[in-house]
This record gives C-alpha cells, sequence and structure tokens, in this order.
C-alpha cells in the first residue's frame, strides 16, 4: 500500500529546512505533527514535600533543556537567588548552551559532557565534594542514579517536571499510512487514548530499540526502524520506505 499521509508524534519542527518539510515536499505526501507526550511542570509546594531546599546544593545536574527550563522556573517560584558559585554540569553542548538563557555563561562554573550521561560523570567524579541537585522528570532513565551511586558523591534527584499523555480524542475518527514514535511513552500514549488500537494496514515507524520493545509487547507490527547504518534519521527510514512502496505512484 502507498503512503499519502503521516503523523509524527512530536511537535512541529521550528526550523524551515527540517527534513520532513524536505520529504514532504519530494514524495507528496501529506506530514502532520502531534506531540503524544508533553511534559508539565511540578509546584514549589510539591518541590518541598520532597524535602528540597535549593539553599542545600552547591552544583546543579542538567540532563536536557527541560531540565534547565524547570530549575529555573521552581528558583523564582521559590523566590531563591541563585548563586553566582553555583556549578552546572550539563550533559551535552546542546544544553550547556540553552543554559544561555538564564545565566551569563563566561561568568559561570559550567561543566560539558559530550553527549551521553556517562561521559559527563568522569567531570562529576572531579568534584566530589560538592553537594549535587539532579532536577529530573518522573521518568528517570535507571542509568542516571546507578551512574552517581557508583561515583559515590553526594546527591539527591527530585521530580521538577513529568511526562503527561496528551488528549488526542480529536484524532479518533481520523486514519494515517503511517504513524511515527519516538519512545515508548508515544505508546503509552497511543493506549490509553485509543484502547482498542487495531493496526490493520497502518504501518509503525519506530525509532530506537526501546521504542520497537514497546510497539512490540503491545502486539504490534514494527514496518519502519531506525535509526540502522544505512538510515541513521527517521526521515531517511521514511524515504526509503516510501520510495519502495510508492513505485508507479
Amino acid at each position: 500500500m502507498k503512503v499519502k499521509t503521516i503523523l509524527v508524534s512530536q511537535p512541529e519542527p521550528k526550523i524551515e529546512n527540517s527534513p520532513y518539510f524536505d520529504l514532504q515536499e519530494k514524495q507528496k505526501v501529506k506530514i502532520d505533527f502531534r506531540p503524544f507526550i508533553h511534559v508539565e511542570g511540578v509546584s514549589a509546594k510539591e518541590i518541598r514535600h520532597q524535602k528540597i531546599d535549593l539553599n542545600n546544593y552547591t552544583a546543579i545536574i542538567l540532563t536536557s533543556r527541560n531540565a534547565v527550563d524547570h530549575f529555573f522556573r521552581i528558583a523564582e517560584e521559590m523566590r531563591f537567588k541563585v548563586p553566582d558559585t553555583m556549578k552546572y554540569f550539563c550533559q551535552s553542548e546542546a544544553v550547556a548552551y540553552y543554559l544561555q538563557k538564564y545565566v551569563v555563561y563566561r561568568k559561570r562554573k559550567i561543566y560539558v559532557g559530550k553527549r551521553t550521561f556517562a561521559e559527563l560523570s568522569p567531570l562529576i567524579k572531579k568534584y566530589k565534594d560538592e553537594k549535587f541537585l539532579l532536577p529530573n522528570t518522573d521518568k528517570v532513565k535507571p542509568l542516571v542514579p546507578q551512574t552517581l551511586d557508583a561515583l559515590g558523591v553526594d546527591w539527591k534527584q527530585a521530580t521538577f517536571y513529568k511526562t503527561v499523555v496528551s488528549d488526542l480524542s480529536d484524532l479518533a475518527d481520523v486514519y494515517y499510512d503511517v504513524l511515527v514514535f519516538f519512545s515508548p511513552s508515544g505508546i503509552e500514549s497511543l493506549f490509553k487514548n485509543f484502547p482498542n488500537f487495531k493496526q490493520n494496514e497502518t504501518r509503525i515507524a519506530v525509532f530506537g530499540n526501546t521504542t520497537i520493545k514497546a510497539v512490540e509487547e503491545k502486539g504490534l507490527r514494527v514496518d519502519i526502524a531506525a535509526p540502522t547504518p544505512e538510515t541513521p534519521s527517521m526521515t531517511m527510514a521514511l524515504q526509503k520506505y516510501i520510495d519502495k512502496v510508492n513505485k508507479g505512484k
């Protein structure tokens, strides 16, 4: 079956030269974007219930842009003036760059990992005497606390924001040829919104092994998978699949 419509379970890209727009134009397919999950911040009251006093920490571990936003939101709600001496340990350059939204970069102590949390850990280990706060989501990858425990540092994790299932009820009678997922949470959202979902002729595209596992655990079929050596990005995987099934269109 040919592909004419695709639903990507993420927000629409803000950049004009997104490969999704190129794919749409080149293949003459309709691509819609809709986040199946979204992030909601917890209140300062909830942070206090977690026995978190921001005055007690000398270093913040930031694993995502959401962590940056919600740490500074809570600091403002609690009227906590973040001291200039605060150290920031950022998982990637993208997170460190985003930090500039809140602090004057060159005047702060910012330590940057390469990409993964494991790559950030040697920097954290170097500053073992600090008291670390990890502002995070309610769905933390086990590797993060395991790594921090193994380092033997003084640290505390707190839920500053939560991943919440979006309301997709308006899509109940809408059919797409391909549904694109990037996380197990997206699959969870699909079934929370549509408990009786049947795949039938719908093709499912997934990114990452954990997402593949989540799809298969629900008894669904994976038709398009990324990353692979041939197709390292989702748009490349979609391109290859559409090339194959839309021949003679």
